[in-house]
């Protein structure tokens, strides 16, 4: 690795767990080619995000938002199925209430755990269940949760595609000068791709750190972005027998960044949606109306930062760059899997 010491450096595993005293857990069913990804901290954390997608999919996202009551979230989903997969986040409520953490009243044990989908029903996978499978999916990534956890075709990103290549699960870290670290962790599940046409070089390639993600560099072509060819909309027409199925609600990138700055909510909510610049560098199109692009943010308030208002730009800026590469590294780390619609950026 190249040491500079006035660059933001990747943290020691370049994973969201960078920052201390996270956990991340993956539980997937390779014949359902969907999962689910939590999040969850050794102790409650602050935290608030923002939506810039047209089609979100989200449970208990309002209480997020700075005005409301809620201080303290123990856990955050993310999870493949649509609608169905909200179900992850009731597994990982009783989870957390089996192990006594949560807002407590008395006697009562309330766990606040947010959570937001991705459409992966149109993937190959058999989805003729009889039991909504996700809460039990939510359970099982809930007790998985480890600081290492693996990237690309597993937990939430286990049936994600992009317009052109499987997508998958991505993470990236970077630690400020001052010792303040930021992570991202991402489902890449997005309408618009994450390579340039026809090719393997990621949009996100300037960003790139010590060939994380290949080290092809960025495509040296210009006037790129006008070719909107959707080989992933193309096959799950194929797969639906309709040429009439539209992309509305059929995508969506959501991911969390984490800190361990001393930030408050709605410090936290900017730093959501600053990190949205970072879903616009690495995917193209980004933020469509068929997309539901939501991005969580949250700090466990474990540094001792003098003036967190003075180095909130900077959070903001780093946000942004590790989320472009946990992009790129999740469609970088999908592996093949019987039954594929796309194939991998490997594969190519």
């Amino acid at each position: 690795m190249t040491e500079h010491p006035t660059l933001m450096q990747p943290g020691p595993k370049n994973l969201i767990t960078d920052v201390t005293g996270l956990r991340v857990g993956n539980a997937q069913d390779d014949a359902l080619k969907s999962g689910t990804t939590v999040l969850v901290g050794d102790a409650p954390f602050v935290a608030s995000a923002h939506v810039m997608g047209g089609a979100p999919g989200t449970r208990e996202t309002d209480l997020l938002a700075p005005d409301k009551s809620v201080t303290a979230v123990d856990a955050f989903v993310l999870s493949g199925g649509s609608v169905f997969g909200l179900d992850a986040c009731s597994g990982v409520v009783e989870g957390l209430r089996a192990k006594g953490r949560g807002f407590q009243l008395g006697p009562a044990i309330v766990p606040i755990v947010p959570g937001a989908i991705l459409f992966d029903l149109l993937n190959g996978g058999n989805k003729a269940w009889d039991t909504n499978p996700y809460a039990a999916l939510g359970r099982q990534a809930f007790e998985a949760a480890r600081i290492d956890f693996s990237l690309g075709s597993c937990g939430a990103g286990t049936g994600a595609m992009t317009a052109s290549l499987k997508g998958g699960l991505g993470s990236a870290s970077l630690v400020l000068p001052g010792g303040i670290t930021v992570g991202a962790l991402v489902a890449t599940n997005p309408m618009g791709s994450v390579t340039t046409p026809t090719t393997r070089h990621f949009w996100a390639a300037p960003f790139e750190i010590d060939g994380e993600f290949g080290g092809l560099g960025p495509d040296p072509a210009t006037g790129l972005g006008r070719d909107l060819t959707s080989q992933k909309l193309l096959a799950m027409r194929k797969l639906a027998e309709s040429e009439d199925l539209p992309q509305e609600r059929a995508n969506t990138t959501i991911a969390i960044i984490a800190t361990d700055a001393p930030l408050s909510k709605a410090q936290c909510q900017r730093l959501a949606t600053a990190a949205h610049d970072g879903i616009g560098r690495a995917i193209v199109p980004a933020h469509a109306p068929a997309d539901g692009d939501l991005v969580f943010a949250l700090s466990t308030k474990a540094a001792e930062v003098a003036d967190s208002d003075a180095i909130l730009a900077d959070l903001c800026h780093a946000g942004a760059l590790c989320l472009s590469r946990a992009i790129a590294r999740a469609v970088y780390e999908a592996t093949p899997a019987k039954g594929d619609l796309l194939p991998c950026w490997r594969d190519l």
